[in-house]
């Protein structure tokens, strides 16, 4: 919810959003519409985001097209490129979402949230449905793109192991409330809110401290 409202998919009934400066809850859907470009969303399950009738080629077409990045003459280039910085085959642009892995899926949904050139993503529980394995690789891919194009990333998930490996800082929310937010190595090492404790003791074989 939080991750949906910041990038004004969902209505604000309270309160401002602010990014670089400029506060999008006052904005009008054509201004809103220009800052979309700097911030997109990667999403929980890639085959239920990604349009079963577009093939690969087409998905990434969509945004590079509709927010001008480029015309019909560098498309294809534009195409390949991204395909090679989220690790897809070049072959595999014809293809269509069912055809693919899902781990191979959410590359696709990467480069579509990439496509833009963004400063902002929302990555929300973007490897919870992959199993281990996969998730290791799209969590490395992520971090590789984190630094290559400069990312700031709001990165969403119940798996702490998952945030301790990703994250810079890390915000504990409960109840849609903010306990406790600081750097990862504080946080995890030196918990202040009694819920993230409790959290921290959770985890297999960890205790708080």
């Amino acid at each position: 919810t939080l991750g949906r409202s910041i990038l004004r998919l969902l209505p604000i009934h309270s309160g401002e959003i602010k990014f670089s400066g400029v506060n999008l809850t006052a904005l009008p859907h054509r201004e809103l519409r220009e800052v979309r470009k700097k911030m997109q969303m990667i999403f929980q399950d890639p085959y239920a985001s990604l349009n079963p009738r577009m093939t690969v080629y087409d998905t990434l077409a969509e945004p590079l097209l509709l927010h001008k990045i480029v015309d019909r003459t560098g498309l294809d280039a534009a195409i390949r490129e991204l395909m090679d910085n989220v690790g897809l085959a070049r072959g595999f642009a014809k293809k269509y979402p069912h055809e693919f892995s899902g781990g191979q899926r959410q590359r696709i949904a990467i480069g579509r949230a990439l496509a833009t050139k963004p400063e902002f993503i929302v990555a929300d529980e973007p490897v919870s449905a992959l199993d281990v394995t996969i998730q290791a690789q799209i969590l490395d891919l992520l971090k590789d793109l984190k630094d290559e194009y400069g990312l700031t990333m709001l990165f969403v998930s119940h798996d702490l192991a998952v945030i301790r490996q990703i994250a810079d800082r890390v915000a504990v929310l409960y109840r849609g409330k903010l306990e406790e937010v600081g750097n990862t190595s504080d946080v995890f090492n030196s918990p202040q809110s009694d819920y993230t404790q409790r959290l921290l003791a959770a985890i297999p074989g960890k205790s708080a401290a």
